[in-house]
């Protein structure tokens, strides 16, 4: 009876683990916060962003909010209906979907006049990072064969998300040892 629950407990933990583990939050702005005059563009370009992780705005609650919006409205700043926005002051967005994600400020004009908005890529969790295929480049006499990227405008692997899946890899192999040794 213990070895069958524990079974179950395994299990259960096996499911729920993979979304914990990989999940990585994201404070928008770092210490800056949701905030005007900031350049959130630069804040993402160097950050990889994949299903499951979280976004955190940090602001004053009253003097900003968070809108998820399209491509066009996030060009346009055109702000969605009040009862759309977040408005807590931590507010904290899961990242359910891969692609394209736009948030804008809807206060006044923080998103048009001060660039109060944040565009992100979010990449599917099956397509784990891996190193990406390399051209040699032709060396010259007296340098070394350098390997550029194949695709430039690839995003970089995330190492962090390398060592979860290793390290739930290697929780999972010592569950299934476990659950042998209980059986």
């Amino acid at each position: 009876m213990a070895s069958k629950q524990m079974n179950i407990a395994l299990a259960v933990f096996a499911v729920v683990l993979p979304s914990v583990a990989m999940a990585t939050e994201f404070t928008v702005g770092d210490d800056s916060g949701w905030t005007i005059n900031f350049d959130y563009q630069a804040w993402a370009k160097d950050k990889v962003f994949w299903v499951g992780d979280k976004l955190v705005f940090k602001y004053p609650a009253g003097l900003h909010n968070v809108f998820k919006v399209n491509g066009t409205a996030f060009t346009n700043c055109t702000i969605p209906s009040q009862n759309e926005g977040l408005t807590s002051g931590n507010d904290v967005i899961t990242l359910s979907t891969p692609g394209r994600k736009w948030y804008i400020c809807g206060v006044s004009n923080h998103c048009a006049s001060y660039g109060q908005k944040l565009v992100i890529t979010v990449l599917d969790e099956s397509l784990s990072p891996s190193p990406a295929p390399s051209t040699p480049i032709p060396s010259t006499p007296g340098s070394a064969n350098v390997a550029a990227p194949s695709n430039p405008m690839a995003p970089a692997p995330s190492s962090a998300h390398g060592i979860s899946v290793s390290g739930y890899q290697l929780l999972m192999a010592a569950m299934v040892a476990v659950a042998f040794l209980l059986v």
